[in-house]
């Protein structure tokens, strides 16, 4: 998902450096290793990159992986797409983006039947063939992490009831409770979707209007846009704020991971036959041209390995679903019950699955404008 995230540097390879060097000088300068091991280059977001995860991976290949996160996929791309694709091996970022490396010659196409076991393990709903990761019936990439957006309510506070439509954000009873997620267009699919709009399908001036008057509307209800989710997720807790709009599970599993379970993420019910919800996904494809093809199908492997998914849902900054069903029995109770495991399918249910928007640069646009207007 999109989304401020802390931006670290290297961080691995930077302590490898260091314990290398203080082996040479344990070593006296003797002599160099039998063989080296083999060098790969990840690029993806933070928790990618825990030790509990890249570790064994290294040790049961003899490879050293050195992370460059990402704080956004959009720049990721534009990275990759400027040629950088050729200093890396794996990559793992917003399904959307994921999907276009491969017709844009920067992701190899995977082939199906290499990851047959890979996919056995997965729920049904996201089995190959996988749409969502197709293009013209290819396949760039496997799912690794997934979850919903919709508004997220501290229940001590207000009823789940109350958020059965987005209609509260323009009810002047609200009037600067509600926290609008400054994060790029999250916020805007939500309102765009309560107005009646599909927001992933080409849009005219008609409909871009009314994403215009909606956005209007809820600026008029509400001045507090926050980019920091720390900041947000205070003011939830303190009641400041009565809902979070354009984050959803995302800004929730981490709170009820502390045990904060009056917290919750839920979708909307459908409006005149348009869902309310989002489904996000990322997703782990390998770099055209590798230099290490067979151990880049390993590494993607690995990262969507039952034991590997655990940990990647459970991390220190968010929490997020696995798209492994083979993972769903190693978690504990208390991990179901703040990653909301009980009530994912029917936030699937009620939703669209995210994908780049035909008229994102519009939507974008309008939000700055009506926000600017507001002040």
């Amino acid at each position: 998902m999109t989304h401020p995230k802390k931006h670290l540097t290297d961080r691995r390879s930077v302590l490898r450096g260091g314990a290398a060097a203080l082996g040479a000088a344990a070593l006296g300068g003797i002599a160099s290793r039998a063989h080296a091991a083999t060098d790969m280059r990840y690029m993806c977001w933070e928790g990618y990159d825990k030790p509990s995860i890249l570790d064994p991976f290294e040790a049961a290949n003899d490879a050293n992986v050195a992370v460059d996160l990402i704080t956004d996929s959009a720049g990721g791309f534009a990275k990759l797409a400027a040629g950088g694709y050729r200093d890396f091996d794996v990559v793992s970022s917003d399904s959307p983006w994921i999907a276009r490396m491969g017709p844009a010659g920067i992701c190899d196409y995977l082939d199906d039947a290499e990851f047959a076991d890979v996919y056995d393990d997965f729920y049904p709903q996201f089995r190959a063939p996988f749409a969502p990761l197709q293009y013209e019936g290819q396949t760039t990439g496997l799912p690794t992490r997934w979850g919903w957006v919709g508004p997220t309510v501290n229940t001590n506070f207000d009823k789940v009831e109350t958020w059965a439509s987005y209609d509260p954000c323009f009810d002047p009873a609200y009037r600067d409770k509600i926290c609008v997620l400054d994060w790029g267009d999250w916020p805007i699919m939500p309102m765009a979707l309560h107005a009646g709009i599909d927001p992933y399908q080409e849009l005219g001036d008609a409909e871009l209007k009314e994403i215009r008057m909606v956005l209007r509307a809820l600026f008029k209800n509400t001045r507090a846009l926050v980019g920091d989710l720390s900041v947000a997720q205070k003011g939830l807790m303190d009641g400041s704020f009565r809902a979070l709009i354009g984050g959803g599970s995302y800004c929730t599993s981490a709170l009820r991971k502390d045990g904060q379970d009056h917290i919750l993420s839920i979708v909307p019910e459908p409006k005149n036959g348009l869902k309310q919800g989002i489904i996000w996904m990322e997703a782990t494809g390998i770099l055209k041209d590798t230099d290490n093809p067979e151990l880049s199908k390993k590494l993607v492997k690995h990262m969507v390995s039952p034991d590997v998914a655990v940990e990647l849902a459970w991390t220190e900054a968010t929490c997020n679903l696995v798209p492994s069903q083979a993972a769903e029995a190693k978690f504990t109770d208390e991990q179901k019950s703040a990653l909301q495991m009980d009530y994912m399918w029917e936030a699937w249910e009620k939703s669209h699955f995210h994908s780049v928007a035909p008229n994102i640069d519009d939507m974008l646009a309008i939000f700055q404008e009506e926000l600017a207007a507001s002040n």
